[in-house]
């Protein structure tokens, strides 16, 4: 496979080595042991598929510390418009994405880790994708950003007006700089419990 890196650092695209005759084609669409060699060490436990018709946004998605999740993505049949903001504490790219057009044709995968929020617009008639995961599914660890937030600059193939959405992703108001905020406030006020907690530990001697 061919390792194609991206302008943000950990973001990479896969190609993976077709074979093509008279028959069709084959190619090895996950080796761990090269995986592991060429783009990180890594153990995924969960794999996903969904089915969206041509319009369908899904995203902008992303798990929680300690749940963050590392996603590969690919689609299988039809094509999207894949989509991910780097959302990394002290991160010099925060705020900015890359975006790459995956389909049945090219075969490109695209491998996304930790401090990602992931989003995809379909392009086809219908569409089939399919992603690992190195994190199980953890609800109350979600987290999202708003699809047609203005200050990431991506430039969607689907209109607002044409875009269609979950009830979950349409609630989705946090922008990614009000996100930075958020997350950076939720810093101070754990640090400032694990002072409190300290503060009373020491006042009763034990600490």
């Amino acid at each position: 496979m061919e390792i194609i890196k991206t302008d943000i650092e950990g973001l990479i695209i896969i190609k993976p080595q077709i074979f093509k005759d008279s028959r069709g084609y084959f190619f090895e669409s996950f080796s761990q042991r090269e995986f592991n060699e060429k783009v990180t060490p890594i153990q995924f436990v969960q794999d996903n598929e969904s089915c969206s018709s041509y319009g369908v946004m899904r995203g902008l998605h992303f798990q929680k510390p300690p749940y963050s999740q590392s996603k590969l993505v690919r689609c299988v049949k039809g094509s999207v418009l894949d989509v991910a903001i780097d959302i990394r504490k002290g991160s010099p790219t925060y705020g900015k994405h890359v975006a790459v057009e995956l389909s049945a044709e090219n075969h490109l995968q695209f491998f996304i880790p930790k401090g990602f929020a992931h989003g995809y617009a379909v392009l086809s008639k219908e569409a089939i994708f399919q992603y690992k995961c190195d994190e199980f599914y953890t609800p109350q660890s979600e987290g999202g950003i708003q699809l047609m937030d203005e200050s990431l600059g991506i430039n969607w193939p689907i209109s607002a007006d044409d875009a269609i959405l979950s009830d979950k992703d349409k609630k989705t108001n946090t922008s990614v700089y009000h996100y930075r905020s958020l997350h950076s406030r939720e810093r101070k006020e754990r640090r400032s419990f694990v002072i409190n907690i300290r503060k009373t530990l020491s006042d009763k001697g034990r600490f």
